[in-house]
């Protein structure tokens, strides 16, 4: 009795088996049975797949199509190619015209020994001649012409030691800086301070005869007025 009390305490459903056959029955009268679902599942899955095929064959048609069609022009074209290839390349154009054939009148129809076909190597000649006159005109003419001298303007900032600097004396020995290519400009006193006062003066150069290097070391030699020069300005002419 001990083991049929436990078993009805237990919560195991032994008729599970029968509850699963009625609830399939039940929904069978509802939708029907499963196995007509199936079928028609599987129906439905035919004919998707046969549509799927058809589409597929006419595609592979088309592409086979193109395919036929790219051949076709694909020969074309080698055709074109090979004609192209084994025509003769165009004549080269001379690069002079050929003397010009002179033919000359007959005067007496018995002397066939004196009638020139061919013109002679005179023209010829006459042509070099002309050519060589061209250029020894173009060559004098340019020799004539003055060639293009590159010019500079400058400007120097020439410092005394300090106030008591004759300034007058300071630019004189500026200006006795002379050399080819140099030709000094305007001048002028310009306050530094503690008045003290700086020569500001230009000049033009030629810059293939003077330079600034050379301006500034020849200026500097006059020490007992010059304590430094710098270039305040540079502009080619």
């Amino acid at each position: 009795m001990s083991g049929l009390i436990c078993l009805t305490t237990e919560s195991i459903w032994f008729d599970k088996n029968r509850y699963d056959e009625a609830e399939k029955r039940f929904y069978e009268g509802v939708n029907g049975p499963a196995t007509q679902q199936q079928q028609s599942s599987s129906h439905a899955g035919d004919q998707e797949l046969v549509s799927r095929m058809k589409s597929l064959e006419l595609e592979n048609q088309t592409l086979h199509k193109v395919v036929v069609e790219m051949r076709a022009a694909l020969q074309k074209l080698e055709s074109r190619v090979a004609v192209l290839e084994k025509s003769p390349a165009p004549a080269a154009i001379p690069a002079a015209k050929a003397a010009p054939v002179k033919q000359e009148k007959v005067e007496n129809g018995d002397d066939d020994d004196d009638i020139d076909l061919f013109g002679s190597d005179e023209e010829d000649e006459e042509a070099e001649r002309i050519k060589q006159e061209r250029l020894e005109a173009y060559a004098a003419k340019k020799a004539k012409k003055p060639a293009l001298i590159a010019k500079s303007s400058i400007l120097l900032d020439v410092k005394p030691w300090d106030d008591e600097t004759d300034m007058a004396k300071l630019e004189e020995c500026v200006r006795s800086v002379q050399m080819d290519g140099l030709l000094w400009g305007a001048s002028k006193l310009v306050p530094v301070g503690y008045g003290i006062k700086k020569l500001q003066i230009s000049c033009v150069v030629e810059d293939d005869k003077v330079g600034t290097d050379i301006l500034e070391e020849e200026i500097t030699k006059f020490e007992d007025y010059v304590q430094s020069v710098d270039v305040a300005a540079f502009n080619k002419i």
